[in-house]
């Protein structure tokens, strides 16, 4: 049985663990593991999550399986009333297709629609495959965006939109 739980500082050891479990291997064949390293400690150190939750208002939520972590997603609220950012949402390998990262996207729309949301917005890798996922889930190009993240490091993202 699946169950999401809103996610503070203390879980951030196990946001961590996600990371590492998730994150690392879904981006080795898109981004050298120099960069890999550079950016999970730029989004995911200690000082950073408790900043995302802490100052920045990111909502953090963890989904698990029985007692096992295996996603997690962040969201926050943007400039624009009405307009909310999914940071990130990310999902176990052994889950995917099987329509648990729909639920974990549907638990987020709940809750930002709740707060009065009627975009939800995200930043996708333009080579990540994830991108069919967001399509599926109702999502559309809304943009492209390059960002500079600083240490030589560029991401080249489409921006996509989803009307709730």
């Amino acid at each position: 049985m699946y169950s999401i739980k809103v996610a503070t500082t203390t879980e951030i050891p196990i946001i961590q663990t996600l990371v590492e479990q998730i994150w690392r291997p879904t981006y080795q064949s898109l981004l050298t593991s120099a960069q890999i390293d550079y950016m999970i400690d730029m989004m995911y150190s200690t000082a950073s999550l408790t900043r995302q939750l802490e100052e920045l208002q990111h909502q953090y939520i963890l989904l698990y399986d029985e007692t096992v972590p295996i996603g997690y997603a962040s969201y926050s609220t943007t400039d624009t009333a009405g307009i909310f950012k999914l940071h990130k949402i990310y999902l176990h390998m052994s889950y995917q297709g099987k329509g648990v990262g729909k639920l974990l996207m549907n638990s987020v729309i709940e809750k930002v629609k709740a707060l009065n949301a009627h975009i939800l917005e995200l930043d996708v890798n333009r080579d990540n495959m994830a991108r069919l996922f967001y399509e599926k889930q109702g999502f559309t190009i809304y943009k492209e965006k390059d960002t500079d993240i600083g240490n030589g490091y560029l991401m080249n993202d489409y921006v996509m939109r989803k009307p709730l």
